[in-house]
């Protein structure tokens, strides 16, 4: 479950801390107070959209941190798998958001956006304001569906894709493959030319680094020839002055004075040694001159080696092993094309063969998807009843759509009914906002069943709906929170009163600036806030004592749902 949410620098909110409980969370507040910027604080932690808007005014950052505490061992798992380390059961979360970019953390550890998604899938739900309006969308009715069935399907439609994908790349390359006569030599002659030009080059690994080296140094010649020549006059011994015409008159002059004292034997040998390695350097210098000789017929011939080199590497590819990977290629094609008739058939027999292979794991697919749609339909079905859709039909329509796709050859539909006489038709032509918003939260529940997720975020479910619809959703909420953590904003007492714990989001102005706080209500705070709900700005001891029945009401509720009594 969710244990808090810190929030820095977001939007209104300058720094927040909520302390979440188990069961039914409920957040309220006044319009404009600030409660859908602690929704999409959450939803950016957990890899949502995030730009530099949503930092507060004045400040360098803005930060979401959310802490999970759980003893789920697939989520253990998969953190595991994700390379997360989880040295006990808390899982913290945070997203830094700055102008630049945002930076993602799991207990620490820095993650992609994709590895963030990932990881949270297992924590939590958000039901965001106008989710519900993606039912309008019959696409997502086989996502929905599947992710309903996807214990048995997981596996399969992994297959099915890897076998789609090889399905449409045949396709693909015969459609590509069809041409005429003409065409097939013409594309032959110039994969000749190109394979020609290749083999001409004779193109070998780290020769241009070579040729590139003695060009360079064949193009500096002359200046090294004459920089050598001159060091080579210095430090000789042939001109009046150098250095070692220099070195070996002072040798003399102390060998001389070897006679006078010993002393001067040891400053001899010295300088003998130094003597012996100017001339050793002298000697190696006189090589490498000699080696410096300018000949222009290899001169001419290196550059038009590196030219040839360059063409290739312009033409084909930007190294040798990148231009033989390509003469490959060209091999390839060229010897299919000598062969077309053989290559066809065999294209021909591949691409029948991964289609038998999609047609047959989408013919599993199809049956699986039969069998838990019978299911899904019983299960929302029995919760839109909770939701007061008292005479619902709902069937999910599993049909073949005539061709294939990743999703296999099936086309899945939400129909229904809710009023009796009323044929079954497509929900995106029957619901209406308010309606669309309770089959979600059907839906939601019976997924969140499915799928284990501790906690549950619902952004404003309660659009369009009031009175006893609006106490059965509060109702359904609860039943929902009597097994997992749910969080709600909502503007209806019905909810707010079902509360587990009440938290409520105020505006304040200080110091000339606007701030969202959130604070935790006690008992008798809880009252005031659904009175507030109840009578808008006049809140007379009538709506008080009306807020306080609302709130036993929803006690009892509580309680005989736990003690699995009407």
């Amino acid at each position: 479950m969710l244990r808090s949410i810190h929030v820095e620098n977001m939007a209104l909110i300058d720094e927040a801390d909520v302390h979440l409980t188990d069961g039914l969370n409920i957040l309220t507040g006044e319009t404009g107070a600030g409660k859908s910027i602690v929704i999409g604080s959450v939803g950016m932690a957990l890899g949502g959209k995030a730009s530099k808007d949503m930092i507060r005014t004045g400040a360098d950052y803005a930060l979401s941190e959310l802490d999970f505490q759980t003893d789920d061992q697939k989520t253990f798992d998969l953190l595991d798998e994700l390379g997360i380390p989880v040295p006990d059961d808390h899982i913290v979360i945070s997203r830094r958001l700055t102008g630049a970019r945002s930076i993602a953390r799991i207990n620490g550890e820095m993650v992609s956006l994709q590895t963030l998604k990932k990881a949270a899938s297992r924590l939590i739900d958000i039901h965001g304001q106008h989710e519900h309006q993606s039912l309008i969308h019959t696409q997502n009715h086989i996502r929905i569906l599947d992710q309903f069935a996807r214990d048995e399907l997981a596996d399969l439609k992994d297959k099915l894709r890897e076998a789609y994908s090889l399905y449409t790349d045949l396709q693909d390359e015969i459609d590509h493959a069809q041409m005429d006569e003409n065409k097939r030599k013409s594309e032959a002659s110039f994969l000749e030319f190109q394979i020609g030009e290749i083999d001409a080059a004779s193109l070998k690994e780290g020769e241009e680094e070579q040729l590139d080296k003695s060009f360079r140094k064949m193009n500096h010649a002359r200046q090294l020839i004459e920089s050598t020549s001159a060091v080579h006059a210095m430090t000789g011994y042939d001109e009046s002055g150098s250095a070692g015409e220099l070195i070996g008159r002072a040798l003399r002059q102390l060998q001389s004075a070897e006679r006078f004292d010993e002393g001067a034997a040891a400053l001899s040998a010295q300088l003998a040694d130094i003597d012996a390695l100017l001339n050793d350097f002298n000697r190696d210098l006189s090589d490498y001159s000699d080696s410096l000789t300018f000949d222009e017929e290899t001169y001419s011939e290196t550059e038009k080696r590196l030219e040839v080199i360059s063409a290739m590497k312009s033409k084909y590819g930007d190294s040798v092993e990148a231009i033989q990977a390509f003469r490959d290629q060209c091999q390839e094609k060229l010897d299919r094309l000598n062969d077309y008739e053989g290559y066809l058939a065999d294209l021909t027999g591949r691409f029948d063969r991964a289609k038998g292979q999609v047609k047959d794991i989408s013919d599993q697919v199809s049956l699986i998807r039969g069998k838990w749609a019978a299911q899904l339909e019983k299960k929302i079905s029995s919760a839109l009843r909770d939701l007061n859709f008292l005479d619902v039909r709902f069937q999910i329509r599993v049909e073949d759509q005539g061709h294939f796709s990743a999703n296999g050859r099936d086309k899945v539909e939400f129909m229904i009914s809710t009023n009796p006489g009323e044929a079954l038709r497509p929900l995106s032509k029957v619901a209406s906002g308010g309606e669309l918003s309770r089959i979600m939260l059907a839906i939601k529940s019976v997924l969140a069943d499915t799928d284990e997720i501790p906690t549950l975020i619902f952004d404003e479910i309660d659009t369009g709906i009031s009175g006893r619809t609006a106490q059965m959703v509060a109702e359904k909420m609860a039943l929902i929170a009597s097994s997992r953590q749910v969080i709600c904003i909502t503007h209806l007492p019905q909810i707010a009163s079902m509360a587990d714990s009440n938290f409520v989001i105020e505006k304040a102005v200080a110091q000339g600036r606007t701030r969202t706080q959130i604070r935790c209500l006690d008992d008798e705070e809880a009252v005031g806030e659904v009175a507030r709900l109840l009578g808008g700005a006049s809140i007379t001891d009538a709506v008080l004592e009306n807020a306080r029945e609302m709130r036993r009401l929803a006690c009892r509720v509580k309680e005989s749902r736990q003690e699995g009594t009407p």
